[in-house]
């Protein structure tokens, strides 16, 4: 009984679709309803200026997150998130304390992790097979 409640693939399910929700509301979603208040003053830390910023910040943080809680198109989807929490660390955080980098960290990790393992049987992707 135990063998078939720790299952790795309930596991990927559990991790998808927690930080695929959690960055989804927490970010992505708030991101998309204010994207006309915010797209003149959202931070433009790579130079593509900041309507394209918000723009490309907004669809991974929307999107993707909800492809990854899906488990649709997981390894791709993964990427851009990984790349916004990247430019976070980097450019946005790279002068800030340790507290402000370990935020974007803590998404960073979860996606890298999907990103080699795959989303598991129970997502989409698997369905596809």
């Amino acid at each position: 009984m135990l063998k078939s409640i720790f299952n790795p693939d309930l596991g990927l399910l559990i991790l998808r679709v927690s930080v695929g929700l959690m960055m989804f509301f927490g970010h992505g979603l708030g991101k998309v309803l204010n994207f006309e208040m915010l797209m003149t003053r959202f931070p433009d830390p790579i130079g593509v200026g900041p309507t394209f910023s918000l723009l490309l910040a907004a669809a991974s943080e929307a999107v993707c997150s909800l492809l990854v809680v899906f488990g649709y198109k997981t390894r791709f989807a993964v990427l851009p998130l990984m790349t916004t929490m990247a430019v976070a660390i980097i450019f946005v955080h790279g002068s800030d304390p340790w507290a402000k980098k370990e935020f974007a960290l803590l998404y960073f990790i979860p996606f890298l992790t999907l990103l080699f393992t795959g989303p598991g049987k129970i997502s989409v992707d698997h369905l596809k097979k």
